[in-house]
């Protein structure tokens, strides 16, 4: 395979991309497509499942054409110890030659780090065929605080969409919680509510990854219907987009 070089304009972007990725999973292949850099993986548990995006537009510096896709198999762990080395300002060069990943922080200075290529069996997946009741889009940091709320009071969250808005709750006994997003709230810039519909997910895979999310991206698309598995979607500059699907609690 010839060596392939890619650019991203903006390396702490990108390092945010990869930080909100590995919450769920420790190792993955992205492709390298004459669309963009992408990436579908299960966690362990296939309990959840990572759909990513980025589009070449995004790149300041992409192969004119792919004769072949190109797979990018990395520990996380690694690639992450690289990425905390970068700078404010820097640009991000990636080049995929002979197994090795060569990892480029351009600066003030110019500063190369290789990776080893991991082999990881490819999985096709499909993407999850959920017809979906309720579409909301809300403030990410805002959604962000209210699983951080249930967290502090259960392992379980509940999202309920009624007529008036989508209410995020939890409850154990050590309390309860509820946090409502208006439908005409300054936090809610979209409300799409077909039927009304309540599921239960678990905290520790919606904390884990919006966490790490809302730092991509102020707003999240939120897509759940009754006891069926929630969509929540990042956008990222240029179209691209980061959607975690979560599998549902069955009470």
């Amino acid at each position: 395979m010839s060596e392939v070089k890619i650019t991203y304009p903006d390396a702490k972007e990108f390092s945010q991309i990869i930080d909100a990725v590995s919450a769920l999973i420790e190792e993955a292949s992205f492709t390298l497509a004459s669309d963009g850099l992408k990436l579908r993986a299960l966690d362990p548990s296939r309990t959840a499942m990572i759909d990513l995006l980025i589009p070449r537009e995004a790149f300041e510096e992409f192969p004119e054409s792919l004769n072949e896709e190109v797979r990018i198999g990395v520990n996380f762990d690694d690639f992450k110890k690289l990425l905390r080395r970068i700078k404010k300002g820097d640009k991000l060069g990636m080049e995929v030659s002979e197994g090795k990943l060569k990892v480029r922080l351009m600066g003030k200075a110019s500063r190369t780090m290789t990776l080893p290529l991991i082999d990881i069996g490819a999985e096709e997946l499909p993407t999850p065929k959920v017809v979906y009741t309720v579409l909301a889009k809300v403030s990410s940091d805002a959604l962000n605080e209210a699983l951080k709320d249930a967290d502090v009071i259960a392992d379980a969250v509940k999202f309920d969409a009624k007529d008036d808005g989508l209410y995020v709750s939890a409850s154990s006994d050590k309390g309860d919680v509820e946090v409502k997003f208006e439908k005409e709230g300054e936090v809610m810039f979209e409300y799409d509510l077909k039927e009304p519909a309540t599921a239960k997910y678990s905290l520790d895979y919606l904390v884990d990854t919006v966490s790490k999310a809302y730092r991509i991206s102020d707003i999240v698309t939120i897509e759940f219907a009754t006891q069926k598995p929630i969509a929540l979607t990042f956008e990222i500059p240029m179209g691209g987009k980061l959607t975690y699907y979560i599998a549902p609690m069955i009470e």
